[in-house]
């Protein structure tokens, strides 16, 4: 077994924190697509592409927050999807909760072999998601959550590849991603199980890392693509310290001023990048800030150093 550093064990959530709401990537599903259309997995994590030139590149790597919806490729796909809702014992369910009764039974498993899942982010069609192992359509099928609500997120892990044709998915063209893990929750399960901070009350502390979390969606495109975007949407969901580091700031009346993600002084052969949080004092003006070093070289993203004080150089 594979020790982890001190740091790393330093910076590990508790029992009762993080890890039982985003568990560390260990599975697979999707829906199928001819082989051709599916990036290629990286031999042990080293591996690149080639372009039409032979020359080598990295591939691109998602670690992506927004929500799950399906659609129907075709008409014909969208009219024997209605023929098996007909079939099935639907009375008292709304249109949601029937569908995903209908897509549930292993009987129509190949339903949801022929729909197309897409990933909104912000509300925009941002990616089309396929499987790596094309055997396992659970995460996708429990992510069409019966009785949707406003704080559902999921959490999606995987490679970029080429544009999707027109005719994989009724004219959507967006980037095909090739994902390893899916991860479903709301952002009150998130919130709940983060460490409280024994001086701030439960009513003061829910908005607050609700907030926090809220910010870090609503980064100006942050599609989960780039070093810096999936590494914080990596501590948004894997590291409670920032929320409660943010939440004792609040505390002491100081506001979030910015989010900054820098290359690392100690990049090298690997990538890795600060994440830098500012925050202001309301009263006196002074700023004070702090950052965490994560790991973004390869498709799972992790923590180099815990959250410590910031200064300038």
């Amino acid at each position: 077994m594979v020790q982890a550093t001190p740091e790393e064990q330093s910076a590990r959530p508790s029992a009762e924190g993080m890890p039982a709401v985003v568990p560390p990537p260990n599975g697979s599903g999707g829906r199928a697509l001819p082989r051709h259309q599916v990036p290629d997995r990286p031999e042990m994590g080293c591996g690149t592409g080639a372009d039409a030139a032979g020359v080598s590149t990295p591939p691109s790597y998602i670690f992506a927050l927004g929500r799950i919806e399906v659609r129907p490729p075709s008409l014909s796909v969208e009219k024997e999807l209605v023929q098996s809702t007909g079939r099935a014992e639907t009375s008292g369910l709304t249109d949601r909760q029937a569908l995903q009764r209908v897509l549930s039974d292993r009987r129509n498993r190949y339903l949801a072999r022929q729909l197309c899942w897409v990933l909104t982010i912000e509300g925009l069609e941002t990616y089309l998601l396929v499987p790596r192992d094309p055997l396992d359509f659970e995460l996708l099928v429990e992510a069409l959550r019966p009785t949707p609500g406003a704080a559902d997120v999921d959490l999606v892990i995987g490679i970029r590849g080429p544009l999707a044709p027109p005719q994989a998915c009724n004219g959507l063209v967006v980037p095909i991603v090739a994902f390893d893990q899916i991860y479903s929750f709301d952002i009150d399960e998130l919130v709940g199980s983060i460490p409280r901070p024994d001086r701030m009350a439960e009513e003061a502390f829910r908005p607050a890392a609700e907030e926090l979390f809220n910010r870090i969606m609503q980064l100006a495109d942050n599609a989960g693509a780039t070093d810096e975007h999936r590494a914080l949407n990596y501590l948004a969901v894997r590291y409670p310290a920032i929320y409660e580091r943010a939440v004792d700031r609040y505390a002491d009346n100081y506001s979030l001023t910015g989010v900054e993600v820098r290359p690392s002084r100690l990049s090298g052969v690997r990538k890795i990048v600060d994440v830098v949080f500012s925050f202001t004092s309301r009263t006196t003006d002074v700023t004070e800030k702090y950052f965490v070093r994560v790991d973004v070289t390869e498709e799972f993203p992790f923590l180099v150093t815990k959250l410590s004080p910031f200064y300038e150089r």
